[in-house]
């Protein structure tokens, strides 16, 4: 495990990662004399992208572990930068920072929004998702990621295109079934292309936000393709900022800043 720097003076950062918010926050705040940043990963990914500043791969415990590492590192400042899915690291944050006496905010990107001409089935779980395709075989683009695909083998009987950051292996046991491995961003032209030469029929995707892999929504509204969208899942309400430049005005406004004043900055 890697350790932020003992830097005097400078404010102590955690950074929960995983996303282009943690990344560009770590990279604005990379050499600055005034900050000592640790970039926490799950570990869910085999060759995460290099940041530069200090990271750290794996999880700490639950929120008790969490809080203890706050307390060790002397941190200041927790930054949740998580996946919009990530409730439950979240919820730790947020039970972890009380714990710790540490302030706390959450960079959380907006989620899409249904725009005229999309054909989506909103659902609240993958469950419902493999539901939601119905008993007809389709050709189904899955983009939901590898740890959530292993829920539609309940429904072998569509033919499945599955991309994914990490191989694919065999967490979706189906008879039909082709995988792709590729990271975003991914541009909607692109996207259009790919959906046509595989016939794509139905597109599964959750609603995580942001332009890297927007291009598939835009696609799918271009050519009549339905969507199911799995909702995201509820977060505990913290002081919170769209993006990493809204993360460094926060930081930059030390103790001025709390939550009823959060959007002025």
């Amino acid at each position: 495990m890697d350790k932020a720097p003992m830097t005097g003076g400078a404010m102590r950062i955690l950074i929960l990662g995983g996303t282009g918010e943690a990344s560009a926050l770590a990279r604005a705040l990379a050499g600055r004399a005034d900050c000592a940043v640790t970039l926490s990963l799950a570990g869910r990914t085999a060759a995460p992208k290099i940041e530069p500043v200090p990271t750290r791969i794996g999880g700490f415990g639950g929120a008790e572990g969490l809080a203890a590492f706050l307390r060790r590192e002397h941190i200041d400042r927790l930054i949740d930068a998580t996946h919009p899915f990530a409730a439950t690291i979240s919820g730790n944050a947020v039970a972890a920072a009380v714990a710790a006496g540490v302030k706390l905010l959450a960079i959380r990107r907006p989620a899409w929004r249904r725009e005229p001409g999309d054909l989506w089935t909103e659902v609240h779980s993958m469950e419902e998702a493999v539901a939601a395709l119905g008993r007809e075989p389709r050709r189904v683009f899955l983009t939901i990621g590898r740890q959530e695909a292993g829920a539609f083998a309940a429904a072998p009987h569509h033919a499945y295109l599955v991309r994914t950051v990490e191989p694919l292996e065999g967490a979706l046991p189906v008879p039909h079934l082709t995988a792709i491995e590729a990271r975003g961003p991914f541009d909607a032209a692109a996207e259009a292309d790919l959906m046509r030469t595989t016939r794509t029929e139905i597109l599964v995707s959750k609603n995580s936000g942001g332009a890297a892999t927007y291009g598939k929504i835009a696609a799918a509204r271009s050519l009549a393709i339905p969507v199911i969208m799995v909702c995201r899942p509820e977060k505990p309400e913290v002081a919170s900022v769209p993006n990493a430049a809204g993360a460094l005005r926060w930081l930059d406004a030390g103790d001025h800043t709390g939550p009823a004043t959060l959007r002025d900055v």
